[in-house]
């Protein structure tokens, strides 16, 4: 019975402390099928999501997911400190319990598990007393592991922290240049202006670099997918979604445009979003929605031409589009699915309201020297197609 118990306590120091070396320290995809950081996400957000999809207000749903990431982190090193103490009194209990306990004339397991949580986070009251130099030996070695753990939280959090703050920056700019949520058709009407090309180039550059950024941080720290952005229209999933059906359109039948650039920047978008549908386990879905139906693609194009965005309108043009659209659209869907981050449109349904249309009112009036109320409806026939 003791030798059984030894190796569970064995066994227990040894996973949580591979567990947490892979997902704090390893800096690549942690493997495994039963680490413990893997079965706790498993076990603990299919409930969450389950729940807070039951909430009928919006704000109230996405405020309870966006609980789930950094409450997530605290329960994740919680288990990682318990599977150490409690690894530590097994082995404690298999030798004997070799304590001098103040408090009873018998010591057992309940002695150990004291001693060894009081030895990791390093309170050392010393009222309970070893009797056995291995069982010093062990204090000592715990204690170290204590101080090690502690300093390992210290230098987590600020890591991941840095990380999402990074995400988010580009998340927050790309409201004003292809509105909120972010559409493909919005991003290119946005950019539709004298110099236009440049600029759209210079995003798409800026937007290849956060794709793999967000593929390097997020490999290595998987967490950081249920952090959801401060703004309800806002996530990751819908701007690498929305980004991809930019280049999409662009490589398929937008003339005129920076196709080479959208070429890399596909590229790259298409193989972060893979690989973190792969860190999840999630296989594409085949059957899903259609996202951009035949009258919509007929709004897109009508939308387009409006704006001044040349179209290659032929019979393949709607073939082209839809191959480019299988490569990513299965895994955004069940990354939406398993996230609850909703997909943006191909065409906004309803326009909301963004710095960028105050910004646009006041430079028409700037531009027109009309009155405020002139500007206003011609910037409401523009937002709304009225022609």
């Amino acid at each position: 019975m003791h030798v059984l118990t030894l190796i569970v306590g064995v066994a227990c120091l040894f996973f949580a402390l591979l567990d947490a070396f892979q997902t704090v320290i390893l800096p690549r995809r942690a493997t495994g099928r039963f680490r413990i950081t893997r079965i706790f996400y498993i076990v603990t957000w299919t409930p969450w999501s389950w729940f807070a999809n039951r909430v009928k207000s919006e704000r109230k749903r996405e405020t309870m997911l966006s609980f789930y990431g950094p409450l997530s982190l605290v329960l994740l090193i919680v288990v990682w400190a318990s599977a150490l103490v409690f690894g530590f009194s097994l082995i404690f209990y298999a030798l004997g319990s070799p304590f001098a306990d103040p408090l009873g004339r018998t010591v057992g397991l309940r002695s150990d598990i004291y001693v060894s949580g009081t030895t990791l986070f390093t309170l050392g009251l010393g009222d309970v007393v070893p009797h056995q130099y291995i069982i010093r030996d062990l204090v000592i070695l715990e204690a170290g592991m204590g101080l090690g753990f502690v300093a390992m939280v210290i230098g987590y959090f600020p890591v991941l922290y840095a990380a999402f703050s990074r995400r988010e920056v580009s998340i927050s700019l790309l409201d004003a240049r292809a509105g909120s949520p972010p559409t493909a058709v919005e991003l290119l009407r946005r950019h539709s202006f004298d110099g236009g090309n440049a600029a759209l180039v210079l995003l798409l550059e800026e937007w290849e670099r956060w794709s793999a950024e967000l593929l390097e941080s997020h490999i290595s720290y998987p967490l950081l997918c249920y952090f959801r952005s401060q703004h309800t229209h806002q996530s990751w999933l819908s701007a690498l979604t929305a980004i991809l059906d930019t280049c999409a359109l662009l490589i398929s039948g937008v003339q005129e445009q920076p196709a080479r650039q959208a070429q890399l920047t596909f590229a790259m978008a298409r193989h972060a979003l893979v690989d973190l549908a792969q860190v999840f386990s999630l296989d594409p879905i085949k059957e899903m929605p259609d996202r951009l139906s035949e009258k919509q693609f007929q709004l897109v194009y009508d939308q387009m031409c409006q704006s001044g965005v040349h179209l290659c309108r032929d019979a393949h043009s709607p073939a082209r589009l839809r191959q480019m659209r299988q490569l990513y659209e299965g895994y955004s869907e069940a990354l939406s699915h398993y996230l609850c981050m909703s997909l943006p449109p191909w065409v906004a349904e309803r326009p909301h309201k963004d710095n960028w249309l105050s910004v646009a009112r006041l430079r028409a009036e700037a531009e027109t020297g009309s009155t405020p109320d002139d500007a206003r409806k011609l910037l409401f026939d523009e937002e709304h197609h009225v022609f």
